[in-house]
């Protein structure tokens, strides 16, 4: 079994525990054993007992499950627990607004079983009749299995490309590739992802495709021709193999990253010029007159190389006719992360740990910006746990020369605007961080006052996560983004593009709409474990490149002096 099948199946099990009452500290223990196997970077099937016991999160028992499943494929505990007449209740977590005391609800008082279940109660008004739900999660449960259904036919960036890379590396290592790349969105690196496309340069396919279907991530094969292949994983999402000549690959690797817009205003650009634009090659006449690279390809219509991410048809064929293009941020850039959390409310790594990972990073700096207390399952920080933290960050800053943590926090905006601590303790921190966490269904009118007043308190420097979208789980709320982007810029604040492969957030329009008006942004991970650290600053860089900004546009591209000027500038 796969590390992703294990942690599902612990994941699983800890819903089912939650939907029945079950002791909060065994419902977490397998929650935390599910999140060391997803993101443990071997193979999980390939550890002994008792070297399984020695990770964090996993004893000696759920040790001894795992090695279970590794050895049997199943898992007793497991199959017993799914015989629960609460157990088919798990399907209907995964909607925005239904927890697991509201599924039980759901089931005891109207008898839902299932999403259809849940979705024919919500239509004839039924939900809204029970205690603690009311109108408004009724409708908001209808958004939700909207999203859902949405979600299953795209799949989050961050859930496929780790998965996708895996698949790549052993293609990219055969001895017949002779160029190899990642292609179609997942190279443009959109949000979402419908499916997967690689391309690769051989002179001799058929072993390269022979390996492809083999790999052991296939589950099935759709198809398996000369010079293109589609398979399904195990994770259940499709990637199709195309192999080309080398003397093609610039051309295809063009053809196949798209977008569709992209390609069609190129095509019909040429087709003016007199040049035919296809997967081989640019042809005039019968003669090819590029191929092999990008660059060439591009140059042979006039214009400059663009970056993939920039391939939307949102203006960018027009600057690489005046070549033009900018110079997109790179992750290389980044000198530090401006929001992460750790232990001192619902990170999993201590400060030091968050730190050290920083340090590994490459960075200069990092803020450390665990909650405030509105949200009271985060432990957030009180007044009085605000300032033994700065205590406890300058004591740890004592250690490092070349490196420095700030001290902030991510402080809730009230319903009101107002903020969930005074001021007089925030402006104590280098760094503060307003996002909101609650009440996520005001008006749009009201939601974008809430965000303003909190953008015109002076204590606030960077707005975080601006939409509170969770892809696939929960919308956008509704808000003015264009009135809130002329409060960042009149009021001087930043705002945050966050890196959580479950938001990136902003998005590209978004972020592209704030570069034109001169507005700042902070790209950060929020990470909440320090794998998080190490590998989501990539997604928001990627994101930060669909919408154009250059380095100059992101705050934390500036070194540790600069920045702290930068905050210190009113």
């Amino acid at each position: 079994m796969t590390n992703q099948q294990i942690a599902q199946i612990f994941n699983h099990i800890a819903d089912i525990l939650e939907i029945q009452g079950e002791n909060v500290f065994k419902i977490r223990a397998y929650q935390k054993a599910a999140e060391t196997i997803a993101n443990f970077t071997g193979d999980i099937s390939a550890l002994s007992e008792k070297e399984l016991a020695e990770l964090p999160g996993i004893g000696k028992a759920i040790a001894q499950k795992t090695k279970e499943l590794v050895e049997t494929g199943k898992l007793k505990y497991y199959e017993d627990l799914k015989k629960s007449e609460y157990a088919p209740l798990v399907e209907l977590l995964q909607i925005q607004s239904v927890g697991p005391k509201h599924a039980r609800l759901l089931y005891d008082r109207l008898g839902v079983k299932s999403i259809s279940d849940l979705e024919k109660a919500a239509k004839q008004e039924k939900i809204r009749k029970l205690a603690g739900m009311g109108e408004k999660t009724e409708e908001n449960i209808l958004k939700g299995i909207s999203a859902l259904r949405k979600h299953k036919e795209r799949i989050p960036i961050g859930e496929i490309l780790p998965r996708v890379e895996i698949i790549f590396a052993e293609l990219e290592k055969l001895k017949e590739t002779k160029q190899a790349l990642i292609a179609g969105s997942l190279r443009r690196f959109k949000e979402t992802i419908g499916d997967a496309d690689i391309l690769i340069a051989s002179e001799k396919p058929k072993p390269i495709m022979d390996a492809f279907v083999k790999i052991p991530q296939v589950t099935r094969v759709l198809s398996q021709g000369e010079t293109k292949s589609s398979v399904i994983t195990k994770d259940g999402f499709q990637v199709d193999l195309r192999v080309v000549e080398a003397e093609s690959f610039g051309a295809a690797a063009h053809y196949f990253t798209g977008s569709k817009a992209h390609n069609v205003k190129i095509r019909t650009m040429a087709v003016r010029k007199g040049i035919k634009v296809n997967e081989y090659g640019i042809f005039k006449g019968k003669r090819r007159i590029a191929s092999r690279t990008e660059e060439e390809v591009y140059k042979s219509l006039g214009m400059q190389w663009m970056p993939p991410e920039m391939r939307e048809d949102w203006g960018e064929i027009e600057l690489a006719l005046k070549h033009k293009i900018p110079a997109l941020v790179e992750l290389k850039d980044i000198k530090g992360d401006l929001q992460m959390h750790s232990t001192w409310s619902d990170g999993w790594n201590s400060i030091e740990e968050m730190a050290q990972d920083g340090i590994d990073c490459g960075y200069e700096y990092i803020a450390i910006t665990d909650h405030s207390p509105t949200l009271g399952i985060t432990r957030g920080l009180t007044e009085e746990r605000v300032y033994k933290q700065i205590e406890e960050i300058r004591k740890i800053n004592k250690k490092y020369k070349n490196f420095r943590i700030l001290t902030g926090i991510e402080v809730d905006v009230r319903e009101n605007g107002q903020l969930d601590l005074p001021n007089s303790v925030l402006k104590e921190l280098d760094i503060v961080v307003a996002s909101i966490h609650t009440k996520f269904n005001l008006p749009k009118e009201q939601m974008t006052t809430r965000i303003i007043k909190a953008l015109e308190n002076p204590v606030v420097d960077i707005l975080g996560h601006p939409t509170g979208r969770l892809l696939g789980k929960r919308e956008p709320f509704e808000v003015d983004m264009e009135k809130i982007i002329k409060a960042a810029k009149a009021n001087k604040k930043v705002l945050e593009l966050n890196g959580c492969p479950d938001r990136l957030d902003l998005t590209d329009i978004y972020l592209k709409q704030a570069r034109e008006k001169g507005v700042k942004i902070a790209i950060s991970t929020d990470s909440h474990k320090n794998l998080h650290l190490k590998e989501w600053m990539r997604y928001g860089v990627g994101m930060a490149r669909r919408g154009w900004l250059e380095k100059k546009d992101v705050v934390n591209t500036l070194p540790l002096d600069k920045f702290l000027k930068f905050l210190a500038t009113p």
